[in-house]
């Protein structure tokens, strides 16, 4: 992989985790009846573990990136 498809593929894996976490979160704010029932330590962490997730996904490949 050169440098070119290197910034390429880091921009795109970063666009979709950025989205995944964002997801997540959304799930899981989702699940409280109320705002202060809200378990911010778990919306953060099950977001943070969707980001990472999601960045060792796009190893095995991005559809995004065309192979050369």
């Amino acid at each position: 992989m050169n440098k070119g498809n290197m910034k390429q593929w880091v921009k795109a894996a970063g666009v979709r985790a950025i989205k995944t976490v964002a997801q997540a979160a959304i799930a899981m704010i989702g699940t409280a009846a109320v705002m202060s029932e809200v378990d911010w330590g778990m919306v953060v962490s099950a977001a943070a573990l969707s980001g990472v997730l999601s960045l060792l996904t796009s190893v095995a490949g991005l559809p995004e990136i065309k192979e050369s």
